[in-house]
């Protein structure tokens, strides 16, 4: 499952440079799946649907910092543990239950989001 960040999140920025797939986003900021990443052309979402990675799409939240569920992968691949949540020090970085996903979900997401 992808990670979420509660909105017990101080805003300290600590997992934002942790994030092996730049999946973690300030408040209020745009994303894109291309950000931090060489992709280009399209790219397939959880939900099935295709979008170009440079499309930038509104922001999870507004109040706190937050994690695209399409661009986790818990660090699988990268890391013994999602860094996010290694780092947060109010322990606000944690599994959602609403993007639950296999292993092999995320390591072949690690891999679509890596060419």
């Amino acid at each position: 499952m992808a990670i979420i960040i509660t909105d017990e999140c101080i805003n300290c920025g600590a997992c934002e440079p942790e994030c092996p797939n730049n999946a973690i986003y300030e408040a209020g900021m745009q994303w894109a799946i291309a950000d931090g990443n060489d992709l280009t052309g399209s790219f397939k979402l959880a939900n099935g649907a295709e979008v170009d990675a440079h499309e930038k799409f509104a922001p999870v939240s507004d109040e706190v910092y937050y994690i695209v569920p399409d661009k986790c992968t818990e660090c699988v691949g990268f890391h013994e543990e999602p860094q996010c949540a290694a780092v947060c020090p109010v322990d606000c970085c944690v599994p959602d239950p609403d993007h639950v996903e296999t292993e092999d979900i995320l390591l072949d997401r690690k891999l679509r989001l890596h060419l």
